[in-house]
């Protein structure tokens, strides 16, 4: 059989690639040869990577960009072999790593990505070039199972993995002397068997890099750092969804906890008590990103929270945000009153403090004095005067409201309206010609109104005040690279928007999963909103002794879109599914 028709042992051509690809009618015939031609006698660059930078579209049924991706997965089937994406962080380093050398790795452009019993997983870029997998089941004792990946991702992750499991290595061997404190309350019959690591030794402060490089790049909003009985586990939220992505020595993962307090400004030798700390940094692309640490002391050691926050968030529109065109325009009419209190509902994490950031950063004008009292401050904005509750020397919010009206402000903003000391002196500051926006925790916007009352605010000075009620919650979006056309199920539709009788989409889009988004099938989140304007009718019912079923009847004969309504919209619309809406949205007679 000649060698154009099955290479052996020969690493892949241009010229061959462009066959196959026009044999299989992925490009023009015309097309290979002039490419081929133009390229005739270059070496060094991988064919792969030289076809993906013309930029070609398929011309198979669905049409798509020729990426190194796309055509290492094209090529994965031609021959025969399995292909495999390489995602850092599904790869165990510590164990790929010690599989082979990494000069043995780089000469052959091969890459561990899998270690099993008696197996082991190694992604190659040249399907034909198999000499060396004899020889090493042999040194090995390990049979060898060999899968396709872009040449791209074995270049770039291949000097990554050694590099961190060296580090991990060394850094477990490293000691700073004598232990600081019982970090774990099982070392008290084991003290002195585990040290800790000098947080500025230069491999720690690698790992440190290297956790919030991937966490960027994986768009995280939290990093969590947990110790266990043995090991340390770190897990990225991505789209309010926990991913394990790590397994550490319990004394890198303390290593690393100690190095980010010492960038956080916090005491690393306090491990008994919570502490709060915060880091600013600048990610690969050169965007500023800022960090809020938040330790807790657990049996097994010192717990460390990072929420990631990105300054961009803030110069999104409402829209971006996934408010409607009838809710922007709500809600801007609210936010241009000169004075009153508007509220925002929802449970932790529900996007409250990103609509009032980014309200405030359109609100906050050369003309216009902007005060904020949070706890803590999520992000530091420079149009805004931010004041960090403390309640230790007794600043709490009602003390720092009370503060804030002594500094000639236009707009307030209060983190969180917690007691009836923060309520009152809220109404206040309505009351004195100032506009106030503030976050309450309740299931949906009429509950707002009961918890005031239950506060003890009477009904004649919400009636003052108030100008309206959003409740909000997050919702994944589908991934727009692999959403498909899908049929909806007429009941569970009909139970998302009773009693409202919404009518049944002709069609939905469904959630099938691909590399862009992780195969979860969604990327990213919006929100959904419940908008409630205290009317004149609401107040006539709230100066009555009126109960939350009233307020809710009249808030939607008066046209309020309940979460779940508001959910449907965008299920209606290809933007998420139905049980992502049932999942985050509560059903309109419920609340929490």
């Amino acid at each position: 059989m000649s060698k154009e028709v099955r290479p052996l042992e020969a690493r892949l051509t241009l010229v061959q690639l462009l066959g196959w690809l026009a044999q299989d009618g992925v490009i023009l015939a015309a097309d290979a040869e002039l490419l081929a031609g133009n390229r005739k006698g270059e070496h060094g660059l991988y064919p792969l990577v030289l076809i993906a930078e013309q930029k070609w579209l398929s011309r198979t049924l669905p049409a798509r960009l020729l990426t190194v991706e796309y055509l290492t997965e094209w090529l994965a089937a031609r021959t025969g072999m399995a292909y495999f994406h390489i995602d850092p962080l599904q790869l165990n380093f510590g164990s790929v790593a010690n599989v082979v050398s990494k000069s043995y790795a780089e000469r052959l452009k091969i890459m561990p990505v899998k270690v099993g019993e008696g197996e082991v997983v190694i992604a190659t870029s040249e399907p034909f070039v198999t000499d060396w997998v004899a020889e090493l089941e042999r040194i090995l004792n390990l049979k060898i199972t060999r899968v396709l990946a872009s040449p791209l991702d074995i270049n770039r992750y291949l000097p990554e993995i050694y590099s961190l499991a060296n580090s991990v290595q060394q850094a477990s061997r490293a000691r700073a002397g004598q232990a600081v404190g019982v970090q774990n309350f099982e070392q008290l019959v084991e003290l002195g068997k585990n040290k800790n690591l000098d947080a500025n030794e230069q491999h720690v402060v690698t790992l440190v890099d290297w956790l919030f490089k991937y966490a960027f790049e994986q768009r995280a909003s939290d990093i969590h750092l947990e110790p266990r009985r043995d090991i340390g586990i770190v897990r990225f939220r991505i789209d309010g969804v926990l991913h394990q992505v790590y397994q550490l020595p319990v004394s890198v993962n303390n290593a690393i906890t100690n190095r980010i307090k010492l960038l956080g400004r916090m005491d690393m030798v306090e491990k008994r008590r919570p502490q709060d700390g915060r880091i600013k940094t600048v990610s690969a692309s050169g965007d500023e990103i800022e960090l809020r640490l938040s330790t807790m002391p657990t049996a097994f050691g010192e717990k460390l929270v990072m929420r990631i926050f990105d300054p961009e968030i803030l110069v999104k529109s409402f829209a971006d945000l996934g408010f409607s065109r009838g809710q922007t325009a709500l809600w801007d009419q609210w936010t241009a009153q000169p004075c009153g209190i508007i509220l925002v509902t929802g449970p932790t994490g529900s996007g409250k403090t990103t609509t009032l950031y980014s309200t405030l950063k359109q609100l906050a004008t050369p003309e216009v004095n902007v005060c904020t009292v949070e706890d803590p401050i999520e992000m530091i904005e420079p149009a805004f005067n931010q004041m960090q509750v403390q309640q230790n020397i007794g600043l709490n919010f009602a003390t720092g409201v009370r503060t804030l009206l002594r500094q000639d402000p236009d707009i307030i903003m209060v983190g969180e309206i917690r007691d009836a000391e923060t309520a009152e002196m809220a109404i206040q500051a309505a009351l004195t010609g100032h506009l106030v926006l503030s976050s309450l925790h309740t299931g949906d916007a009429p509950s707002a109104i009961m918890r005031l009352h239950e506060l003890g605010v009477p009904s004649y000075l919400l009636n003052s005040t108030l100008l309206g009620v959003m409740a909000q919650r997050l919702v994944r979006t589908l991934c727009p690279h692999c959403k498909a056309a899908g049929k909806i199920n007429t009941d569970e539709w009909q139970e998302l928007v009773r009693p409202w009788q919404a009518p049944v989409p002709p069609s939905v889009s469904v959630a099938t999963g691909c590399l862009e988004c992780r195969m979860t099938g969604y990327r990213g989140r919006t929100g959904i909103y419940e908008m409630l304007p205290f009317s004149v009718d609401m107040q006539r019912l709230v100066s009555g002794v009126a109960d939350l079923a009233a307020i809710k009847a009249l808030a939607i004969k008066e046209g309020m879109k309940p979460l779940r309504l508001s959910g449907a919209e965008k299920v209606a619309a290809g933007l998420t599914t139905l049980a992502e809406v049932v999942k985050v949205a509560p059903p309109f007679e419920s609340s929490f």
